[in-house]
């Protein structure tokens, strides 16, 4: 009991003095970017919930599950069409900055934009011959959603990057109010539009209007980065060294790219084995779940270029001060969080339509796995940041393969729990790895317990 006081007065006491401290740092970027991204990822949360809810009574849980998979192919692949360069700007951008290196730092933003808008158009390309190719054995009510749907890829990259690039000059509006909330009202206002139009209400009309939305906001967000980068930085020559960036960011690529299969594999595998109707109710208790996930997301979008800077300095003290800070304010809001969720969940899947309260078994098994992903606060952007991005690639594809396996093995047997189960228990596994090595590594401590207060643990 001791220990447990000793540990939450040590997080605790700064917060005697909360608002002086935050009107105090509020100038500088890591607490404007904290605060500004919880909000965001707040609002963006809860649009995303209730625009599911709308798509879904809109359309009914057959149209909404085929679109839920839809979607869930352009999330998966984006993440891939980034070629790392949407995690690399928080690595690279702070190291030319700080160094003075303007030449790079000009080569770095427009090359690393343009190879992913041009990787977007090429994966595009083969997605939609690949679907066409698999008609034969694809149910047919798939096969013209997820062909289109690929249209939306290049520019989801784009978009992708253009992130990563605006959260490294501590600009959270521009880096996540085009994805979180501009695009996701863009969705469902063109499918309304549509539908007043007398398009019918179904998953290629709500696949049409994810196209033009991705399109329209990735170029909003292109001329406002562009407007902001020229204050920023100057003209002048440009230093193209594509190879060195592509040999740091690929690894993150893996890192990035097995995160979101690890978050979206179940959701593809669950329609291997179960109808639309189903899928849209494995979807929509996923998303249900994203009110708690968010707080890890925010954490770890305002944490990556922290790190980063903390690491150039080469200041250990207060990296290890602000990774027990990150894994802190990661944890316990999750889980009051999601404690409050558990409360609520059927009422709120029941806002999806009839049959979505099918669902809240599911939210209760996801949940342990978000818990345990939190319990560790970013720890993958930490092991990224500090140069071991081979390091948690090679985690997040074990991981990956466990989560893969599991589904295969728990789907058949338990259905739509076994899917939850499998992605929970990978979870489990990839936390207490990514854990370990960031331990190792670094002698940084990210799990959010004290270890002395485990059975032989020890603090470093």
């Amino acid at each position: 009991m001791r220990l447990f006081t000793e540990t939450w007065t040590q997080h605790l006491r700064p917060l005697g003095t909360l608002f002086d401290r935050l009107r105090a740092r509020l100038d500088g970027g890591a607490s404007r970017m904290a605060l500004s991204t919880f909000a965001i990822r707040i609002a963006g949360a809860v649009l995303a919930f209730l625009s599911q809810i709308l798509l879904a009574r809109l359309m009914g849980a057959h149209e909404y599950g085929i679109y839920s998979l839809a979607w869930t192919w352009i999330i998966v692949l984006g993440i891939f069409a980034c070629i790392g360069f949407s995690s690399s700007p928080n690595r690279f951008i702070p190291e030319y900055t700080q160094n003075g290196d303007l030449a790079r730092l000009r080569g770095f933003l427009k090359a690393s934009r343009l190879s992913a808008l041009i990787t977007g158009f090429l994966l595009a390309a083969l997605g939609m011959v690949t679907v066409q190719l698999l008609s034969p054995v694809i149910e047919p009510y798939y096969v013209w959603p997820l062909t289109i749907i690929f249209l939306a890829l290049p520019l989801f990259a784009l978009g992708g990057v253009q992130d990563g690039i605006a959260r490294s000059y501590d600009w959270p509006s521009l880096a996540m109010l085009p994805t979180y909330i501009w695009r996701p009202l863009a969705i469902i206002a063109l499918i309304l539009a549509l539908i007043f139009a007398g398009k019918p209400a179904n998953a290629l009309t709500a696949a049409a209007a994810a196209i033009a939305a991705t399109w329209v906001v990735a170029f909003y967000q292109l001329f406002m980065l562009n407007k902001r980068l020229g204050v920023e930085v100057s003209p002048g020559p440009r230093k193209i060294e594509l190879n060195d960036w592509l040999a740091i960011s690929l690894p993150m690529l893996l890192v990035e790219g097995f995160l979101q299969l690890i978050t979206s594999a179940d959701v593809i595998m669950v329609s291997f084995w179960h109808s639309p109707e189903e899928v849209g109710v494995y979807f929509a208790a996923s998303k249900t779940l994203a009110l708690v996930h968010f707080v890890y997301f925010a954490v770890r979008a305002a944490s990556a270029h922290r790190f980063s800077k903390f690491i150039h300095s080469d200041d250990r003290e207060g990296l290890a001060a602000y990774v027990r800070q990150a894994s802190f304010w990661t944890f316990w809001p999750s889980l009051a969080a999601g404690l409050g969720l558990l409360l609520i969940g059927p009422l709120l899947l029941s806002l999806f339509g009839k049959g979505f309260e099918a669902g809240y078994p599911l939210i209760a098994v996801l949940l342990i796995g978000v818990l345990a992903r939190a319990s560790v606060g970013p720890a993958d952007a930490l092991l990224t940041m500090s140069g071991h991005q081979k390091s948690c690639a090679k985690i997040y594809a074990a991981t990956f393969a466990i989560n893969v396996m599991l589904n295969i093995l728990l789907i058949p047997w338990l259905g739509l729990t076994g899917a939850a189960l499998a992605t929970s228990l990978s979870i489990i596994f990839e936390a207490a790895s990514l854990a370990t090595t960031a331990h190792r590594k670094l002698q940084v401590r990210t799990f959010v317990l004290p270890w002395r207060a485990l059975p032989g643990g020890s603090r470093p």
